[in-house]
């Protein structure tokens, strides 16, 4: 039964409807995020919105994307599951379902089979659209077979509100009701947001330096908010580095933790672009027939 749910699940992928009474989690999560303001926003409350952003933003994008999603650097098992826990307390469902769900779009990228391309789909589905989807709401395991091995990756995928709720409780005990509306419900839209317009946005608007075969862009300030996805034709060229800016220019802040993190023995091997692979942009390649 649960595979034939699954297969379901996947023959609509690209049926644009909206699953209003399953996404009531996802509404009711901005309707708390807005009753923040019932507490001052004050000095307080800006650094725990900005630590709290940033901090789930680093697990999201070196955790979810460059770790479970790319395995683009390697750690142990127990750090493996930290590491998933972290990047749950942002909401965005489990570690699992959320990198099964990007490798099918680097497969499928601004392809009518794209889950959430802005050029196929529209700004709105890319965006918001696609996680309100019933076709999202499956984990497609034939996408995430080399980390399902692992069963407390997947008790920690099926339970998948338990660290966000865990996170919000320990807001709520440290720093009290302004703690739990600003710090983590407040924090946590912008953290939906800012991870969403990666799909949206860098497939919009930037800079192409590489022929990705999509319509992927850079952009410095989303990296800035993203903590250095904005690099996102970068990553599209060419998939498998733990660094997303392949310039000393290009800020990665997630890099910069990683980077960190391999001189504490915590996470090693992390891999980056080629010489050869970084020097063959589209102006090269112009300049290249030319000559």
């Amino acid at each position: 039964m649960q595979v034939a749910a699954q297969q379901l699940g996947q023959a609509k992928t690209n049926t644009k409807q909206i699953d209003w009474v399953g996404s009531i989690p996802f509404i009711v999560m901005h309707v708390a995020a807005l009753c923040a303001f019932f507490w001052e926003f004050d000095a307080k409350a800006f650094w725990l919105v900005f630590i709290s952003y940033y901090i789930r933003m680093v697990a999201v994008t070196a955790g979810y994307h460059r770790y479970f999603s790319h395995r683009t650097y390697k750690t142990s098992r127990l750090m493996q599951f930290f590491i998933a826990f972290m990047a749950q307390t942002s909401a965005q469902k489990g570690a699992l379902w959320w990198a099964a769900n990007h490798r099918h779009h680097h497969k499928y990228s601004d392809t009518d089979k794209d889950l959430h391309s802005p050029e196929q789909h529209g700004f709105w589905w890319a965006q918001v659209g696609w996680i309100m989807s019933p076709s999202s709401v499956p984990t497609h395991w034939k996408w995430i077979q080399d980390f399902a091995k692992y069963p407390e990756l997947v008790w920690l995928n099926k339970f998948h509100l338990v660290p966000p709720t865990i996170y919000a409780v320990a807001m709520w005990l440290v720093f009290g009701w302004s703690g739990l509306f600003w710090g983590f419900f407040f924090s946590t839209m912008l953290l939906f947001h800012g991870t969403f317009v990666i799909n949206s946005l860098t497939h919009m608007f930037g800079r192409v330096r590489y022929r990705s075969g999509d319509g992927s862009r850079n952009s410095f300030l989303l990296a800035l908010v993203t903590c250095g996805e904005g690099w996102h034709n970068n990553h599209h060229y060419y998939q498998s580095t733990a660094n997303q800016g392949w310039f000393w220019w290009e800020i990665d802040l997630s890099y910069y933790v990683l980077k960190l993190g391999s001189w504490l023995g915590l996470v090693w091997d992390l891999r980056k672009p080629p010489a050869h692979v970084k020097a063959k942009t589209i102006a090269s390649e112009a300049k290249d027939v030319a000559a």
